[in-house]
């Protein structure tokens, strides 16, 4: 089997690749490399010290991206590369590979290097995207390969090896292999990004200090001074366009390449420490249940007599007779049906939630209570779309005469979910005749359930809407008003986001994407039967 994990490694690589959510990720790091060099008039910017930004030189440009860039492949990325495992098991390829004397740690490594791939890969595009944008905004048109590529090496693909690593690990590990581990993964995520920015932190953390204090260096030195504050990496609106000064670059040196190189040699034994507990798909360790009931079944089977011998019973399945009436109230309520079905302790923390928000002050409903009230069925939320598909009835749900009723039901049992978990909130508004603060509820009503069933619908997995769904609440959360779909952001005691009519014409968008996604797949699935 010498050899066998590297080609393993690389069909899955190449597997994956043709997948949409490889595309889509792969745009979201270009179009962020893109926004790591805003146009010189831009308020939105991804890196800055102070008041300034380097002029866009080779230096510049590439560590910008660069940065921009691991911030979204450790994200993103992770999302998208968690998933090979859970392929293997499903496709029924993992079947196979458990015949063979292919290894549990074997696999693993395979995982790992597939995983090390699909996202270097993106690492290699976002390079490319680096030296379009430099000579895009022609500040400085001479390209400079070595600065520009540097940092890719240094800083970013350190990252992306610790998140490929990262992905094998919560695939493999029961607690973690759930949508569960991917709430968790945000906030690691975050912690990695924040705390890796400490000079303190261990083994020089991200890197990202040492880029800083070499900014902030050629800045002192070219007599300018930090009235604006300190640096700062990720989305960020400014008052006005940030003034230029040249860097020269950042040369990393032995002690911070040792860091590097440690962190990128620490993933290693992260992504085979599941070796340890992993079952490589071999039925005796992971349905040990089933397999020792099922002698139990089949013994009772042999034991039980056999119905006396009559007439002939007709030949197919047993006829229901057909019932006339109002199809869509019986699907809403089946779909809300499957929605609801959960844990008690589920239950116990929505009514905890909205007992909070019949007691808490007024300024804290909106402002905490409502968001954590819709954080609370992320899990939930998220199999809006995407059940049918994990589950294996997609196919017989296709041949239901009308996928407008069906998709209609289900993102009607989406809204009730998201009207019940806030509607404690509700009602305090509505009390307090905050108008603006209901019609924002309302946008946030339909939006959310909106961007669930779309997202769902169309990568056919649960974990896009997860991606998507937390970095949107957490920047809502922390009081940015870009994305506020819920009013959260007060602005002398309104909302300071963008309209409630906007988040409901977007939710009306993604319903009808919805809606004709399913059309064009039936009327495609049709055809496909009608040819053979």
């Amino acid at each position: 089997m010498r050899g066998a994990s590297g080609r393993l490694a690389f069909a899955d690589f190449l597997d994956r690749v043709r997948r949409p959510a490889y595309a889509v990720t792969l745009a979201g790091a270009v179009a962020l490399g893109c926004l790591a060099v805003p146009s010189v008039d831009s308020r939105w910017v991804i890196m800055q010290l102070g008041d300034y930004r380097g002029l866009y030189n080779s230096h510049y440009v590439g560590m910008a991206t660069a940065l921009a860039g691991t911030l979204w492949l450790t994200f993103g990325g992770f999302y998208v590369a968690r998933n090979g495992v859970a392929r293997d098991e499903s496709s029924g390829v993992g079947q196979l590979l458990a015949a063979t004397p292919l290894s549990r740690w074997r696999y693993l490594a395979s995982k790992f290097l597939s995983n090390v791939l699909l996202l270097g890969s993106m690492a290699v595009v976002l390079a490319g995207t680096a030296v379009v944008m430099q000579l895009a905004r022609a500040e400085d048109r001479t390209l400079e390969p070595v600065p520009l590529l540097l940092p890719f090496l240094v800083l970013t693909l350190p990252m992306v090896v610790v998140t490929a690593a990262a992905a094998v690990l919560f695939e493999t590990t029961p607690v973690l292999r759930s949508g569960l581990g991917n709430g968790i993964w945000f906030f690691v995520w975050l912690l990695l990004v924040v705390g890796g920015q400490s000079p303190s932190a261990p083994l020089g953390g991200t890197g990202v200090h040492e880029v800083a204090a070499s900014m902030g260096d050629e800045l002192a030195g070219q007599g300018m001074s930090l009235s604006g504050g300190d640096f700062s990496l990720g989305l960020t609106m400014v008052e006005e366009p940030l003034r230029t000064f040249v860097w020269s670059g950042f040369t990393p040196d032995g002690w911070f390449l040792a860091g590097r190189l440690a962190v990128t040699l620490l993933a290693l034994p992260l992504a085979l420490l599941p070796a340890l507990w992993f079952h490589r798909f071999d039925p005796a360790r992971s349905g040990r249940a089933s397999s020792r009931t099922a002698p139990k079944a089949t013994a009772v089977a042999s034991l039980t007599p056999e119905p006396p011998r009559g007439p002939a019973a007709p030949a197919g399945p047993p006829r229901t007779p057909a019932a006339f009436g109002r199809p869509l109230p019986r699907l809403f309520v089946g779909e809300s049906r499957l929605l609801a079905h959960g844990p008690l302790w589920w239950w116990a923390g929505v009514a905890v939630v909205s007992l909070a928000a019949l007691v808490a002050p007024l300024d804290s409903v909106s402002r905490i209570v409502l968001p954590l009230a819709w954080l609370w069925p992320l899990l939930v939320w998220s199999r809006l779309g995407a059940q049918r598909h994990e589950h294996g009835v997609a196919v017989l749900l296709d041949a239901c005469p009308s996928v407008v009723r069906r998709t209609l039901a289900e993102w009607c049992a989406g809204l009730a979910l998201t009207a019940a978990t806030g509607l404690t909130a509700l009602v305090r508004l509505v009390a307090a005749g905050d108008g603006a603060g209901v019609a924002a509820w309302v946008g946030g009503v339909l939006f959310v359930p909106s961007l669930a069933l779309a997202l769902g619908t169309l990568s056919r997995t649960r974990r896009a809407f997860q991606a998507v769904y937390l970095p949107v609440w957490y920047m809502t959360a922390n009081g940015l008003p870009l994305l506020d779909f819920m009013g959260a952001v007060r602005d002398d005691g309104r909302p300071a986001g963008p309209h409630p009519a906007v988040f409901v014409g977007i939710a009306l968008l993604l319903l009808a994407i919805v809606l004709l996604t399913g059309a064009a797949r039936q009327r495609a699935d049709s055809e496909k039967g009608f040819r053979r």
